[in-house]
């Protein structure tokens, strides 16, 4: 009786970690979509779906370190003196915790700037947070690549 009871108790652990890696693949499927909609929405400035992206008290460090809030992240994004034309993310890794995933990554962006011409590549750290029935996301850095 004990060796069966022990049995059962092994396989309700495996399962419940195999619902574990499920899940977590589930969520870090859903954020690298999430990832690949703000890339496009930041490319053609759709601010609406920016905001849905984004937590509320979002800290956002730029490649040049500027410190922004959600509104002027977005207000950046929205300005006529920025022309994004391409932004592609070379490569993205995903790890899932309790509740929340960090990406990382290589992007290339390329466009004007102030009617100058910019191509900038560079790492990012985004983190996401499942809350209110969504994934949002709550912090992102980013930081050159020198050449």
């Amino acid at each position: 009786m004990k060796f069966f009871l022990s049995a059962i108790m092994i396989c309700g652990a495996f399962l419940l970690a195999y619902g574990q890696d499920d899940a977590n693949s589930g969520a870090i499927t859903k954020v690298l979509a999430l990832e690949h909609a703000w890339n496009q929405a930041e490319k053609t400035k759709d601010t609406m779906a920016l905001d849905a992206l984004f937590d509320n008290l979002l800290v956002y460090v730029d490649y040049d370190g500027t410190l922004r809030t959600k509104a002027e992240f977005l207000a950046q994004v929205k300005s006529s003196d920025s022309q994004p034309q391409q932004e592609i993310t070379e490569s993205m890794n995903a790890r899932a915790f309790k509740g929340s995933v960090v990406v990382t990554g290589i992007y290339v962006a390329r466009g004007t700037d102030h009617g100058r011409p910019y191509v900038r590549r560079g790492r990012f750290i985004d983190t996401w947070i499942f809350e209110d029935q969504g994934w949002h996301c709550v912090a992102s850095q980013a930081t050159p690549i020198l050449r």
